[in-house]
């Protein structure tokens, strides 16, 4: 037989509306996580509305909701049920129309949170990385100058030790300094044996660091420099991301999607010149940056810059900088206000026109229209030549012994003596590297400075000779090439009569510095011949070059 079914009414009565929890949906979408965990604090409404279905027996076989006309088996979902958003809905409209009920989003909504999100989670991750390199870099540079003063240390331990130590201490030839092996790296090891004697006491080695040590850079001017350069870079990377974003906004929605380091116009700043090559000597005030940019640089791009780059320093420091545009240069030159006054010359100039002039002979070379108002493009070619300069010299020059150290004493002689002043740095530089790493053994201060000279003595820069080769340049390039004859003789004879004057131990004269104090005798046992003292008063490289059969008065 059929069991009948009692349906158990209930009255129509009002409902008291309970506490609920408001969500400003017109401020903040809300995701399906967000509803979920607001569900969870959403108080039941229409318990009265839902009706208990019995059998016969009085058995519960289901219910029903009468404001929905819904029906359900299990008991345990009633609860769930009077907190669904479809009751709710129902509940608002038939009973209480004050009853806020959250508005669940749309597909496209959802879509486009979810996109916002991720573009977040994108960006965080993106500056997450930046910092991270940053304070690598950071860490990279006091590792370079902690491992540059160590490299200082350890060499003036071991000349100490050189004069402390007789030649019979070292029964294999005198060794290298610590931590270097005496061996430069990617040249085989030197054969082991019995070294050539050399006296345990150079004077040599003493003036030339002596010398070294009084044209350093000071601590204040260090930091000077190190504080100007980091700020200028910092706020070139604003420059640029202020540059990207208004290029976007100016855009269409649907370049969005594109790579954001593709539409970049400013691609980097990079360190050139004595800054990046650790050549800095005391007195120093100019540094030099490179910026690269995506296209050739334009005048309109040079003012945009030096608009753009008073606004983000004042973003980053206090101190007031004094910018300038160098059209003819290329570069933005900034100055700072305070003691001791730094200057950062900032070059423009980008890859593609290197790429241009090495396929000057393509047809299609011809067909790319040049902005209106390029820069010079010779300008931005040294730029990149200084570039690839800076990058050789860290790769060749920065690990070799001596080799720093000797540049930084003929960038000084170079400055002192106007014979000198002719002789182009890159060429002075190479010459160095090539004179002290093809040696037969590590060379000491004086030693590679002796080398060198006897080297630019052998007349190896004169016309007709095999001249200097820039190794970072494809077709072959004499980096003498804009030296006349003159100033080639000049510059050899100067250094044939400096090399005189090392031989009978003048070179504080070549130095340009006061004689030391006379050593221990019993390490001196190479100076106990007696010689003529200058009784004019008169000591320096310029005064010995009067007593020569050509006139040093130049010197």
């Amino acid at each position: 037989m059929k069991a009948v079914e009692n349906v158990k009414t209930t009255p129509s009565v009002a409902v008291v509306q309970t506490q609920e929890v408001k969500t400003d949906t017109a401020s903040e979408p809300v995701t399906p996580t967000t509803l979920a965990a607001l569900q969870s604090d959403v108080q039941p409404v229409g318990h009265d509305y839902v009706e208990e279905v019995r059998n016969d027996e009085g058995k519960v076989i289901r219910f029903h909701c009468k404001l929905c006309e819904c029906s359900f088996n299990d008991p345990n979902a009633k609860e769930m049920h009077l907190k669904g958003r479809r009751h709710r809905l129902q509940y608002k409209k038939k009973v209480n129309p004050d009853l806020q009920v959250e508005v669940k989003p749309s597909i496209r909504a959802r879509k486009i949170q979810e996109e916002k999100m991720r573009k977040q989670m994108q960006k965080e991750e993106y500056w997450r990385r930046r910092e991270e390199e940053e304070r690598w870099r950071m860490e990279m540079r006091r590792y370079e100058e902690d491992m540059y003063w160590r490299r200082m240390e350890e060499e003036q331990h071991h000349w100490d030790d050189r004069r402390r130590i007789p030649d019979g201490g070292y029964p294999h030839g005198p060794p290298g300094p610590l931590g270097l092996l005496g061996v430069r790296p990617g040249m085989p090891p030197q054969p082991q044996g019995p070294a050539p004697l050399r006296r345990p006491d150079s004077s040599d080695d003493r003036y030339v660091m002596t010398k070294h040590a009084a044209i350093y850079p000071t601590e204040e001017e260090l930091q000077a420099v190190q504080k100007i350069v980091s700020i200028t870079e910092r706020a070139l990377k604003l420059v640029s991301d202020s540059m990207t974003d208004h290029e976007k906004n100016k855009g269409k929605e649907g370049e969005d999607k594109k790579d954001g380091s593709k539409d970049r116009a400013l691609k980097g700043v990079l360190r050139v010149g004595v800054l990046a090559k650790g050549l800095l000597l005391r007195g120093d005030r100019n540094v030099n940056l490179v910026l690269l940019c995506a296209e050739k640089p334009s005048k309109t791009l040079l003012s945009r810059i030096a608009e753009s780059l008073p606004k983000q320093l004042a973003v980053i420091s206090p101190e007031k900088y004094e910018i300038k545009c160098a059209v003819p240069e290329a570069a933005i030159i900034l100055n700072s206000c305070v003691e001791p006054k730094m200057q950062v010359t900032i070059t423009l100039t980008s890859p593609i026109i290197r790429e241009e002039n090495m396929r000057d002979g393509d047809v299609t070379s011809g067909m790319v229209k040049d902005p209106p108002d390029v820069l010079d493009r010779q300008k931005c070619l040294d730029a990149l030549a200084a570039l690839r300069h800076a990058k050789w010299f860290q790769a060749r020059a920065n690990g070799l012994q001596s080799c720093v150290i000797i540049i930084r004493i003929l960038r000084d002689l170079c400055q002192r003596v106007p014979t000198w002043s002719d002789f182009p740095s890159w060429a002075m530089e190479l010459l160095v590297e090539k004179a002290i790493s093809s040696a037969s053994a590590p060379q000491s201060p004086g030693d590679a400075l002796r080398r060198v000279f006897e080297c630019i003595s052998s007349g190896i820069i004169l016309k007709g000779g095999p001249g200097l080769l820039d190794p970072c340049e494809k077709d072959p390039y004499d980096t003498l090439a804009l030296m006349t004859d003159q100033q080639r003789e000049d510059i050899t004879s100067s250094a044939q009569f400096a090399l005189r004057l090392l031989a009978f131990r003048q070179i504080h004269k070549v130095l340009g510095m006061d004689p030391l104090p006379q050593m221990n005798q019993r390490f001196n046992i190479h100076n106990n011949r007696k010689r003529r003292r200058d009784s004019d008063g008169v000591d320096g490289f310029e005064a010995e070059g009067k007593k020569d059969k050509k006139d040093y008065d130049n010197f």
